[in-house]
C-alpha cells in the first residue's frame, strides 16, 4: 500500500498542517506542576505559542495526560478552553515511527543497554508526527528526539 500525501490517507487534514508547535507531554505537566524548575518556561512557551503560532497536542499526549484523571474529558476541555489544539494522530506517523524506534532498539542493545520493548514508546509517535507536519517540538527531554528525528527543530529549556 502507498502512503498518499496532503490530505490523503495517513495525513492530517489541512487545518492542522499551518506552523505550529507540537507540545510534549512534560510541557503540560511542568506549566501545571508549582514545584517545577520547568515551570515559568512551560508556562511561557505557552503563551507565546498561543499568541502566535498556535499550540497543538496530539492524541498520545492527551493520552498521557489523562493518565490519573477522574474524569479524562475535563482534561481535553480544559486544553481546549486554553487555546490548544487537539489533533489526531497521522496513520503515516506510524511508519516514520518505526523506522525510528528500530535505530533506537539496534542502538540500545549495541551499548549493551538491554532490549528496548518490542512496541515503540509514545515519545516515537510524537516526535514522528512533528517530523511529518514540519512542526516545531516543544519539548525538554530532547536528547531522544535530537537523536531519532533530526529534521525536527526542537523548543527546549535553557540548560
Amino acid at each position: 500500500m502507498e502512503i498518499q500525501a496532503g490530505n490523503e490517507l495517513g495525513r492530517t487534514p489541512c487545518l492542522d498542517a499551518r506552523a505550529m508547535i507540537l507540545a510534549d507531554t512534560n510541557v503540560l505537566i511542568d506549566a501545571r506542576d508549582k514545584a517545577s524548575p520547568y515551570r515559568h518556561w512551560a508556562e511561557e512557551l505557552i503563551a507565546d505559542a498561543l499568541s502566535g503560532e498556535g499550540i497543538s497536542v496530539n492524541a498520545i499526549v492527551l493520552a498521557e495526560i489523562c493518565v490519573g484523571q477522574r474524569e479524562p474529558a475535563t482534561v481535553q476541555a480544559g486544553l481546549l478552553a486554553q487555546g490548544f489544539n487537539i489533533v489526531d494522530l497521522p496513520a503515516s506517523a506510524a511508519l516514520v515511527s518505526a523506522a525510528a524506534y528500530t535505530l533506537y532498539r539496534s542502538a540500545r542493545r549495541r551499548s549493551r543497554g538491554g532490549d528496548a520493548p518490542r512496541i515503540p514508546l509514545p515519545d516515537f509517535f510524537i516526535g514522528a508526527h512533528a517530523e511529518l507536519m514540519g512542526w516545531k517540538l516543544a519539548t525538554r527531554d530532547s536528547e531522544r528526539f535530537r537523536l531519532y528525528f533530526p529534521k525536527v527543530q526542537l523548543i527546549e529549556p535553557s540548560k
